[in-house]
């Protein structure tokens, strides 16, 4: 039996380098990774609401639509995380 592959984090380390994780997917670490990649994936799902309603409004300031894209970007960011994460763990297990 091969080990499996480790998990790509949710976060990064202080000088930006990815964490991975070795183990079987049920511990604390595995657990609160799971919590957070929920957490991004539901602010990300919040940010588009925001983004649309912002659009659709055609009012908006270029500070507004700045930090519209800076928000956007970094929630980009944390669902292509995930995806490459739960990507690499779904091809291991389809094998």
């Amino acid at each position: 039996m091969t080990e499996p592959t480790p998990r790509l984090l949710p976060w990064s380390s202080p000088d930006g380098k990815p964490c991975y994780l070795a183990g079987d997917g049920t511990g604390y670490v595995s657990r609160t990774a799971d919590d957070i990649e929920a957490k991004q994936l539901g602010s990300a799902a919040e940010l588009i609401v925001e983004a649309r309603a912002v659009l659709a409004g055609r009012r908006w300031t270029p500070g507004e639509i700045h930090l519209l894209a800076e928000d956007l970007t970094a929630a980009l960011a944390d669902v292509h995380r995930v995806a490459e994460s739960r990507g690499g763990r779904l091809a291991e297990l389809l094998g």
